[in-house]
């Protein structure tokens, strides 16, 4: 028989041996994860697992706060929720390569990351990254995205693919190195046989997203590596290249901190998927689902 995702609250307090009156006690305190649907409350089973294990471990972890602080990547629907949702997080989105460290470091919360490991062609491997360390590490699945080329309006130089970014006239946005669109660039062009050194980048480095978008839609560059979602906002053409995973990286019990407790109860609201789906090139089938508990 195969076990139900979410749990009622009769299934929630039999599952972790508690009365369902103490359960209730434990919501109104914010202090366990659950949502609401149409009033009913509703416990993720995954979640519960990861609350009961940070339960466990206790007092063997430092209980040292951390600052609220999103660090990594910029995601726009991510971006967008953090504030919808009343989370009290702070952006410091620097990049993937970025977040991982400040992650390390005890410098943030949650760290946005996108990262693929062209040895194995796995995302967001917290070995290959360098926090195989961290014995108290959780992966979050926040979405997969579709990363392309973004594309003046109108694409006036015809674009139709990696291999036009030889052209001599064509002028590349691009990222800072350990960006996770900067690594996918460079695989892709790797794959095509084009080697990025070679293409004529433009002078200044992207530092986000919007940094390089921006960038195409002045007229500074004529394409550039982003997720479809910020080259809709900005009102560019895109060409899908690859699917990605996107995840969130913190320590077990940064999950049960009321800013990442408040930003996961409302993802899975439908107004995330409607905003998902508004911005286009999302697919949060697997949003909410663990990628890696150390």
């Amino acid at each position: 028989m195969t076990a139900h995702a979410y749990l009622t609250t009769r299934e929630a307090a039999d599952y972790l041996r508690l009365k369902e009156r103490k359960l209730y006690d434990l919501v109104r305190q914010e202090l366990i994860p659950c949502t609401r649907v149409t009033g009913k409350l509703l416990f993720p089973r995954q979640a519960l697992d990861l609350w009961l294990m940070n339960h466990l471990e206790g007092d063997r972890q430092s209980r040292e706060p951390l600052a609220a602080i999103l660090a990594g990547s910029q995601d726009p629907l991510l971006e967008w929720a953090v504030r919808e949702s009343g989370s009290q997080l702070a952006s410091l989105c620097h990049g993937s390569g970025d977040g991982v460290r400040r992650l390390l470091a005890g410098q943030a919360l949650v760290a946005g990351v996108h990262l693929l490991d062209p040895d194995s062609s796995r995302y967001n491997d917290p070995v290959a990254l360098g926090l195989g360390g961290m014995r108290d590490l959780v992966g979050i699945r926040w979405a997969r995205r579709r990363q392309g080329l973004m594309l003046a309006p109108g694409n006036p130089l015809g674009i139709e693919g990696l291999a036009d970014l030889a052209r001599p006239q064509v002028v590349l946005a691009h990222r800072q190195p350990d960006a996770g669109a900067e690594r996918l660039l460079t695989l892709l062009l790797t794959r095509a046989g084009i080697s990025l050194a070679a293409l004529n980048l433009s002078p200044d480095v992207a530092l986000s997203e919007d940094d390089l978008a921006l960038a195409v839609r002045r007229g500074d560059a004529d394409a550039g590596l982003g997720v479809e979602a910020a080259a809709r906002r900005h009102g560019l053409d895109f060409i899908g290249l690859h699917d990605e995973c996107f995840d969130l990286l913190m320590r077990r019990r940064s999950y049960f901190e009321a800013p990442l407790q408040r930003l996961m109860q409302f993802a899975r609201q439908p107004r995330c998927q409607d905003w998902a789906e508004r911005a286009g090139g999302y697919d949060l089938g697997e949003q909410g689902a663990v990628t890696y508990n150390a």
